[in-house]
């Protein structure tokens, strides 16, 4: 594709007319070695106090990440102490606090009311 500089001439004088010179300027024409440097310890600056490194202590030399989970998922069903890694279950712990299968056996089919009002299922 062959490029029109007369078209990109009078686009980029538009741009100067309505934003001024320093909208046409390339980036790197102002960057210089006391910017760079600036930039870099401003990097680390930031690097140090957010938190990514609040997540993580150190212990015999080694980084160590704290993990946390947004929803903080529970893997067992309080209601009949299954396990599960199935994402149909992360789904209805953090709406109902139980598993798909306590799900369908005690709310489901107009229960819901009932279940959230605090009713369980006796063990």
């Amino acid at each position: 594709m062959k490029k029109d500089l007369n078209k990109i001439a009078k686009i980029e004088k538009a741009i100067k007319d309505k934003y001024g010179e320093e909208a046409i300027q390339n980036p790197k024409g102002s960057w210089n070695k006391e910017k760079e440097e600036k930039y870099l310890e401003n990097l680390k600056d930031f690097y140090k106090t957010s938190s990514r490194s609040k997540n993580t202590e150190q212990s015999n030399g080694f980084k160590i990440k704290s993990k946390k989970t947004k929803h903080g998922t529970e893997r067992t069903c309080p209601v009949c102490s299954s396990y599960s890694f199935s994402a149909n279950d992360d789904f209805y712990m953090t709406k109902y606090k139980c598993c798909f299968n306590c799900y369908i056996q005690y709310i489901q089919g107009g229960r819901e009311e009932r279940w959230k009002s605090g009713w369980r299922p006796n063990n």
